[in-house]
């Protein structure tokens, strides 16, 4: 067929099948999700947070998020559902002992029950009330396995408040079995439950009035000002003005003496004044000379009492 001598091509040489899609390799996938933060894609070291969908981030990393929301591109589609510190819980974990090796693929942190790794091969759980960490079968050997008998209310957080509580078997923290144990790193049938019970919460937190003190503060300056303007108008409506400072009568008689023999001095001053040196001196009642621009206020007469013999020659 081929005159190649014997050569003969076969189908699948000569028919090519469609090739096998691409599958993400499922252990790197289980390492990601346990062994390095969601948001950071960088290893999980603690201090270490979850939210209400139980997924790993550090804290550091989440806080810069925070701060600055396109510090990471994928962060909104990641968690955009955080919107403060106050949705996460701080995670108390158990660090493994001896730790291992940096770079290695042993997981850091195990169980305080029952030692076992924190590496996805077992479901972990944490109590959200006090953040501890247990694998979800050493929980239950603990606490038990059956969930308690809940008194039958059409309100569920009636029902909560009547459920008998449990107690975190490392911190003592008193916890409700039904609504604070939730499952890090869930499947996704889970993790859509997850959000609906935290979209359910957050619709019924009451609305934040709009800050009650600065709205205080407002009205109390309001009211305060109001206040001194009515005393000030009261003040000026009822009070007389205020009588003048009363004069030492020493002070006074002193000042009268003085100003008399002042008066005195001056009229002694001017009645030995020649006619001349008056003529110096005018008085605003006194009618206006005709003076050129050269003359004017200058003493151009001189008293003939006061001129000088001539000279001899």
């Amino acid at each position: 067929m081929g005159n190649d001598g014997g050569s003969i091509p076969d189908r699948r040489d000569l028919v090519k099948n469609k090739p096998k899609a691409e599958q993400a390799d499922k252990a790197n996938q289980i390492r990601a999700l346990w062994f390095f933060c969601a948001l950071s894609k960088r290893p999980l070291q603690e201090p270490v947070v979850s939210c209400a969908l139980g997924k790993l981030y550090n804290k550091d990393t989440l806080i810069e998020y925070l701060l600055d929301k396109s510090a990471y591109g994928d962060g909104e589609t990641i968690c955009g559902h955080i919107r403060s510190l106050k949705d996460v819980r701080t995670l108390k974990l158990t660090p493994r002992s001896p730790p291992p090796s940096p770079g290695s693929d042993i997981a850091k942190f195990v169980c305080p029950l029952n030692l076992k790794e924190m590496n996805g091969a077992y479901p972990f759980v944490y109590i959200h009330t006090c953040g501890c960490v247990f694998s979800q079968s050493g929980l239950k050997a603990v606490i038990g396995s059956t969930l308690p008998s809940k008194t039958p209310s059409n309100d569920e957080d009636s029902a909560v408040d009547k459920e008998q509580l449990d107690v975190c078997p490392q911190c003592a923290t008193k916890f409700s079995r039904s609504i604070d144990v939730l499952t890090i790193n869930p499947s996704r049938e889970e993790e859509e439950h997850l959000r609906t019970m935290m979209e359910l919460r957050r619709s019924r937190e009451p609305v934040k009035p709009k800050s009650k003190k600065r709205k205080a503060n407002a009205e109390g300056a309001v009211e305060d000002n109001s206040a001194v303007a009515k005393k000030k108008k009261d003040s000026t409506d009822t009070h007389s003005p205020s009588p003048a400072p009363a004069i030492n009568p020493a002070v006074s008689a002193a000042s009268k003496a003085l100003a008399s023999s002042l008066v005195a001095e001056e009229a002694k001053r001017k009645a030995n004044m020649s006619d001349a040196v008056k003529s110096l001196y005018r008085s605003k009642h006194d009618q206006p000379r005709k003076e050129t621009f050269t003359t004017m206020g200058t003493f151009t007469r001189v008293s003939p009492s006061l001129r000088s013999p001539p000279s001899p020659i």
